[in-house]
């Protein structure tokens, strides 16, 4: 079992990971993984999810994930995510996703296993689970356009200066969904994190589509008239 410690720099896990490695990758034979790796083919596409030498410091950008359990508790509502810094990867099949099995808020700590350890932002992706059992999914992705112009798309926002991976990011977006602000199928703009965007759904396609319809609309509203 890895332990990891916080530390300040972008793209690289800010909570204290308990991980434990799987070396088969058979392991990680799990239905939800076709699913999650189609939709991430599409986000890579659309440029919101990957690696860019000249965005981002050069570190990926974007992550997904999905539960794969029924009926557990907070802190134990187990979920699928991809992997830290995989960004450049065009496919990840079963090499690149790891499975969150529990997490403590309080204590900033996150228990994974899996091929890789998994996405920076997976305590946020807790948070909003253990916030509403109906979520079931979350898309974070990187889209300069419905980030800058979330005011007049109507998109709620997290606070200034909260940063990826931290605990004040995972209370944020708990607030938001506490305060009925952000529901299933909808986006929240994260305004400590640029161009960073969090769309959640009761499935993956509610979260995936609800992204791409607010790109869609960021990109009219900056279109010609």
């Amino acid at each position: 079992m890895e332990t990891r410690d916080a530390t300040p720099q972008e793209g690289v896990i800010r909570f204290d990971l308990r991980f434990e490695p799987v070396d088969n990758p058979a392991e990680m034979a799990r239905p939800e993984i076709a699913a999650l790796d189609g939709w991430r083919g599409v986000l890579r596409r659309l440029r919101v999810i990957g690696r860019d030498s000249a965005r981002y410091g050069g570190f990926g950008f974007g992550n997904l994930s999905c539960r794969c359990g029924r009926d557990e508790p907070p802190g134990r509502r187990r979920f699928v995510v991809s992997g830290s810094q995989t960004g450049t990867r065009a496919r990840l099949g079963r090499e690149g996703w790891a499975v969150v099995d529990a997490w403590d808020l309080a204590r900033h700590r996150l228990e994974a296993r899996g091929p890789v350890p998994p996405s920076s932002e997976s305590l946020t992706h807790a948070a909003l689970y253990d916030a509403d059992a109906s979520l079931r999914a979350v898309v974070h992705a990187h889209a300069p356009a419905p980030w800058r112009l979330h005011e007049p798309l109507g998109l709620p926002a997290t606070p200034d200066g909260i940063g990826y991976g931290t605990d004040e990011m995972a209370a944020a977006v708990q607030r938001l969904v506490d305060g009925g602000v952000l529901a299933p199928g909808g986006v929240v703009a994260m305004r400590g994190h640029e161009d960073g965007l969090l769309a959640v759904g009761r499935t993956l396609d509610e979260a995936g589509l609800a992204f791409v319809r607010v790109l869609a609309a960021a990109l009219a509203l900056e279109a010609p008239s």
